[in-house]
């Protein structure tokens, strides 16, 4: 059979049984939020926007096992034990196998505490709770996405934000790089866009992949806030009158322009300016299960091609993979030096930073080497990457350039966190995201190499432009 003489145009897509949800997942008020060094509050005062959980199931048929994918507004864990917590009682109530959830925090900076470890500070009782409510929720989202799933496509588009900036800034006056607006660096200006629609173009949800930290509100500010999320959710729900699940991307690096503010109506701002990014691209998605086709040439002032749409029958693979990658460990402190230290601290700058450093040492232990979690999902013909960390944009960049046509959505702060993953030439900088790593120079490298390489093995076949 020849092949044909000009290849069709089609967006990446996968067509199965999906299922929609949402949960509102708003903490009480009073529950202990101190997120910043530079606070001095503890309890929260009050809500900005709440706090939502989203979910959706891909399956291709009802008796299979699902992949769920889950986008919650919340920040980052300090101790693995409450991840585990969390994450174990979702799988053991869906009877899922690890590889086929990915549980994905927004990464706001105005959450509630995730840390059972904070229960004796003000607030801090009601955390544990809080996590059983989350666990419940989401349990109760799969169950009500399973039950509602329908036959659908999800199709993706690229588009550009121009919301998040480059925030490594050389300190003009000291030897060091300080964390903020840096306008002489580009940064990933990267969105990706997933609309899930059934066979009458209706839309079902939609999810938006985007790398930006959320720290627009800082220790000024003493309410509950998805940040720049919860505006950005309002505009994409109002036009699509469905269900928005976020999924942060490689954001080590990026984040506003402007932030560290106590003013809400900035990250409301951030998140119209993203909304109305996430609308723009959705313009571009073609009907459901329709691609553009060439029809010939038309002969004018030029040559004129003619595409036109026609209908075809996306992919409906779906494959999980879960891989550990080793990475190897900077020279750190002992967990009983780091409490020593903590408890003989008086300033809370530096109280805060060493109790952050006591969850990345419980997590990681006490070797040279530590193993951390990679997942990789072939959804149709498209991409999803999950890890734990806080890697830079060139996690993404690399993938996706290496992956293309396919559509790839990659994600930090997937089922755990612990640190960052600067690339391995910032490891002679006095910068933030080096000093707080507990990572060692190079293991932003391996992990873009093993999520190469896992995704090659699950796609079967090498990358196109490899």
């Amino acid at each position: 059979m020849n092949e044909p003489l000009y290849p069709t145009f089609e967006q990446s897509a996968f067509a199965g049984l999906i299922g929609v949800a949402q949960e509102d997942i708003t903490p009480p008020v009073g529950i202990y939020a101190r997120n910043w060094g530079a606070a001095t509050h503890e309890a929260a005062e009050g809500i900005h926007r709440p706090l939502m959980l989203s979910c959706v199931t891909f399956q291709t048929t009802p008796d299979e096992p699902p992949l769920v994918l889950i986008g919650a507004d919340l920040g980052w864990w300090r101790s693995a034990d409450d991840e585990r917590f969390l994450r174990n009682g979702i799988l053991e109530a869906l009877s899922l196998d690890e590889s086929r959830l990915m549980f994905c925090l927004s990464h706001t900076h105005a959450g509630p505490s995730l840390s059972r470890d904070d229960a004796p500070k003000a607030g801090g009782h009601l955390v544990e709770p809080y996590l059983q409510l989350i666990q419940e929720r989401a349990i109760r989202a799969v169950q009500t996405a399973l039950a509602g799933a329908q036959p659908a496509t999800l199709t993706w588009a690229y588009g550009t934000c121009a919301l998040a900036v480059n925030r490594d800034l050389p300190d003009r006056e000291k030897d060091r790089y300080i964390c903020g607006l840096n306008p002489e660096k580009s940064a990933d200006d990267t969105l990706l866009v997933g609309r899930i629609a059934d066979g009458q173009d209706r839309v079902l949800g939609t999810i938006v992949n985007y790398a930006c930290h959320p720290t627009t509100l800082a220790w000024e500010n003493r309410l509950i806030s998805p940040d720049y999320i919860g505006a950005m959710r309002e505009v994409v729900e109002q036009a699509t009158h469905a269900p928005c699940l976020f999924m942060q991307g490689a954001s080590g690096e990026l984040s506003p322009r402007e932030q560290y503010v106590g003013d809400a109506r900035i990250a409301d701002t951030y998140g119209r300016q993203l909304g109305y990014a996430v609308l723009s691209t959705l313009e571009a998605v073609l009907p459901t299960q329709t691609r553009l086709s060439f029809a010939g040439v038309v002969e004018s002032g030029a040559p004129l091609a003619i595409w036109k749409k026609e209908s075809y029958a996306p992919s409906t693979t779906l494959r999980a993979e879960r891989v550990e990658v080793e990475l190897p460990l900077k020279p750190l402190p002992s967990l009983a030096e780091i409490e020593k230290e903590w408890a003989a601290c008086g300033d809370n700058v530096l109280k805060e930073r060493l109790w952050r450093k006591r969850g990345i040492r419980k997590t990681v232990g006490d070797g040279e080497v530590t193993k951390m979690p990679l997942w990789v999902w072939h959804v149709g013909d498209s991409i999803l990457v999950g890890q734990p960390n806080e890697a830079y944009s060139a996690f993404q960049q690399q993938l996706r350039a290496r992956f293309a046509p396919k559509a790839v959505a990659v994600m930090n702060i997937v089922n755990g966190s612990t640190g960052y993953l600067p690339p391995e030439d910032l490891y002679g900088d006095d910068l933030y995201t080096v000093w707080q790593t507990p990572f060692a120079q190079g293991s932003l490298e391996l992990l873009i190499e093993s999520a190469i390489q896992t995704t090659r093995n699950l796609t079967r076949h090498e990358p196109l432009n490899a």
